[in-house]
């Protein structure tokens, strides 16, 4: 299970041949930054209007002046990208990058990305070759990257954390759900544990939290606030983890557990939990139920998300409402 950071790309706007021209114009691209990354904005939404967009213009290698050229987008940060869209001979597509290479260089631009989907991966091993490098791959598609400047690039990372959360759910007779799990590494020691889970591709963490404990449990819950969040590196494949401790209320009892993944689910007394030597020899876990009692005792405010937008960006800011509101 992983999460992805979300991506963003500019639509696509070419400027056509016109009539009695005699010469072919490079196309002039809305810019989309370098990194490919917009806090804000979803991977499947960038990802459809980067295809909507592709699907406008034309396929084919652009010849200037007898040189051919790759099609490309260009960024905001002097960059461009490509994406190649049917076969080619490996020695034409080498020549064909060489070329385009000495263009954008005479040109000043700096990141080159190109973008092959799985049918045409066998092209990799050629922009190897010529010096670009892997920068990250998706189900569909592995995305290469090459720095033209002799300085030491500034090109962005791949999406450097997942986003993992754990379901705090404490119904009216101060008893918390809790489960015991089938599989990884707390398979058959008898510890009762919050539902947690990672956050999918393009899942605010409120709606995954939900998700999870529906999936885990079969109890329907409404999101509360985040209470906390942890970060450590390095915890899966060599990725950093943001862990979201999250507050819900349950809209139903009645527990259902999840046969793939889940041993036992049930409402445990909350004293009962916090006594579980599991839990008290955990130093996490301590602040965790700590944070978590001063909440459902009203001592503590978490964080609440509130729709926020920006030009042409949507999402959530998480934040204190009862302090900022206080001071209104």
């Amino acid at each position: 299970m992983s999460s992805r950071v979300a991506k963003s790309y500019g639509l696509i706007k070419l400027l056509m041949k016109k009539p009695g021209d005699g010469c072919l114009r490079f196309p002039q691209f809305p810019r989309f930054p370098a990194d490919g990354f917009s806090p804000f904005r979803s991977y499947s939404t960038a990802r459809n209007r980067f295809m909507s967009a592709s699907s406008s213009s034309s396929t084919d290698p652009m010849a200037n002046g007898g040189v051919t050229l790759l099609p490309v987008v260009e960024d905001k940060y002097g960059g461009v990208m490509t994406e190649m869209s049917r076969p080619m001979d490996p020695s034409a597509f080498s020549a064909l990058l060489r070329s385009s290479l000495s263009n954008w260089t005479l040109q000043g631009k700096k990141g080159v990305w190109i973008k092959l989907p799985r049918q045409l991966i066998g092209l990799a091993e050629t922009a190897v070759k010529e010096g670009f490098w892997f920068h990250h791959a998706e189900e569909n598609y592995l995305m290469l990257v090459y720095w033209i400047p002799k300085q030491d690039h500034t090109l962005p990372s791949n999406a450097s954390h997942r986003v993992g959360i754990a379901a705090f759910v404490i119904n009216h007779k101060n008893e918390v759900l809790v489960v015991q799990e089938k599989t990884g590494r707390f398979k058959g020691q008898g510890i009762w544990k919050f539902p947690t889970g990672v956050v999918n591709e393009g899942e605010y963490i409120h709606d995954g939290s939900v998700r999870e404990v529906k999936e885990e449990t079969g109890v329907d819950t409404e999101f509360v606030q985040v209470l906390a969040f942890r970060q450590t590196h390095k915890a899966f494949f060599e990725k950093s983890d943001l862990f979201f401790v999250c507050m819900l209320k349950p809209l139903s009892l009645e527990i259902n557990a999840q046969e793939t993944e889940i041993e036992a689910a049930q409402w445990m007394p909350w004293e009962e939990y916090k006594k579980q030597p599991f839990v008290q020899n955990h130093e996490l876990l301590r602040y965790m139920t700590d944070i978590c009692s001063a909440k459902a005792s009203g001592d503590y405010e978490g964080f609440t998300p509130l729709p926020v937008s920006a030009p042409d960006l949507h999402g959530n800011l998480y934040f204190n409402n009862r302090d900022l509101s206080s001071r209104h």
